[in-house]
């Protein structure tokens, strides 16, 4: 009897069982394959790809261990690494309004003072540590005189890299600033408000406590005087940080930077680094009533040829925008005066109704200084007409603005038909 039949098929049935065993753990490799295949090349995950290119997958947790993975994510060191890299974004109210892009720098984003102040604070920092003027827990204290911005910053950074802060202001200032600084551990001077030329001007009392403490061997370390308005290391955090960073967001593509001025430092850094790249840049100073820049742009003076180094022997016009606005030469603004083309002179009015507008439209609830700003790009925007892109700097929050500005301002209520023609004046 021939057998070969039952012969052939338990060999079948036996290749068939091997088969499916095989074709089992090759099916998925082959589906995977196939779904590679038919995904189209300009989707995101293909993006870039041509058909032939091959996407060769490692499993990282098999050859290199869960721990190493953890250890190549970037962990930021301290608050520090927290200064810069702010968001820039399109003011949506503004500019549909005045048909150009109109972008603010969120600069009360900078993670430990929570303005542009904490670029300033560090760079003075590192620049002083990296001359052998400061040492870290040594018991060396910083002084400095502000209105509040620079003092809150450097109260920050003080207690981060190991040194203390003594801050003198101005009595006329916002007094959740100095709130703010005691609750960093800060000293906290408040001095009646004063010309320049007066020893007891904010500015000029920080300095002799400086030297008062450094010439005292009773007590530890040494006293440092910042002098955040004639500091180059001030220019220098904004020529390094901000204005690379401006260029980048914007991909080299601004026709207008505007900004405010108090030491000078933010728009002499971002003028200076911006200028040479972009010749046609057009640079616009902001200022408020009762500051001297605008003349100074205007006419190359401050007010008059008798003042224009700072020997005014009265105080300042008053206004209730804090952070900008001064009426005597800083180095910082000098540095980067001839980068300036144009000045825009802005009114407390103007800034009040501007700040109530970006909370109305925006949701933006911004200080005095960040108004100020605002106002300006508006009025730019309305000079350039349609299609130009305009950035500005968004200062800090309006929660240090509360007692004084904002308490000018008042609450917008349920208020949504403002009108930006009203605002501006144009």
């Amino acid at each position: 009897m021939d057998h070969r039949p039952r012969l052939y098929l338990c060999t079948a049935f036996l290749c068939g069982v091997l088969l499916t065993l095989g074709f089992k753990d090759f099916y998925p490799d082959l589906e995977r394959r196939f779904r590679r295949r038919r995904t189209p090349i300009n989707s995101i995950a293909g993006a870039g790809l041509a058909s032939k290119d091959k996407i060769d997958l490692e499993d990282l947790t098999k050859t290199h261990g869960k721990d190493a993975i953890a250890n190549n994510v970037e962990i930021a060191e301290g608050i520090e690494a927290c200064v810069g890299n702010t968001p820039l974004f399109r003011i949506k109210s503004l500019s549909e309004e005045t048909g150009c892009e109109i972008l603010g720098k969120a600069e009360f984003l900078n993670g430990a003072g929570g303005s542009p102040k904490d670029r300033v604070a560090l760079n003075m920092i590192k620049t002083a540590e990296e001359q052998g003027l400061l040492t870290p827990h040594s018991g060396d204290t910083i002084y400095e005189g502000t209105v509040g911005s620079t003092g809150i910053s450097l109260a920050t950074v003080c207690r981060a890299r190991g040194y203390l802060a003594h801050i003198c202001m101005p009595s006329d200032q916002a007094v959740e600033k100095s709130e703010l600084l005691l609750k960093l551990g800060a000293v906290v001077n408040r001095v009646p408000p004063a010309p320049i030329i007066d020893p007891m001007h904010f500015v000029n009392r920080a300095r002799n406590l400086a030297a008062d403490h450094t010439a005292d061997p009773t007590r530890p370390g040494r006293g440092y005087f910042a002098d955040q308005f004639e500091n180059q290391a001030n220019w220098q955090a904004h020529f390094e940080g901000t204005g690379p960073e401006i260029f980048q967001q914007c991909g080299g593509k601004i026709d207008a930077f505007v900004a405010g001025a108090g030491t000078g430092g933010t728009i002499t850094g971002v003028a200076r680094l911006l200028k040479p790249k972009l010749p046609n840049l057009r640079v616009v100073l902001a200022d408020p009533q009762g500051s001297g820049l605008f003349n100074r742009i205007k006419n190359g003076v401050m007010f008059n040829a008798l003042e224009k180094e700072g020997t005014r022997r009265r105080t300042q016009v008053d206004t209730i925008v804090e952070g900008i606005g001064i009426n005597r030469i800083t180095a910082n603004f000098e540095a980067g005066r001839e980068s300036i083309d144009d000045a825009i002179k802005v009114t407390d009015e103007e800034a009040l109704a501007m700040a109530r507008w970006l909370a109305e439209k925006d949701g933006i609830f911004i200080g005095s200084s960040s108004a100020v700003n605002c106002v300006a790009a508006a009025k730019i925007a309305r000079q350039l007409g349609p299609g130009q892109r305009i950035v500005t700097i968004l200062c800090d929050s309006g929660t240090r603005h509360l007692s004084k500005f904002w308490h000018h301002a008042g609450n917008i209520g349920g208020k949504t038909d403002s009108k930006l023609d009203e605002i501006i004046g144009v």
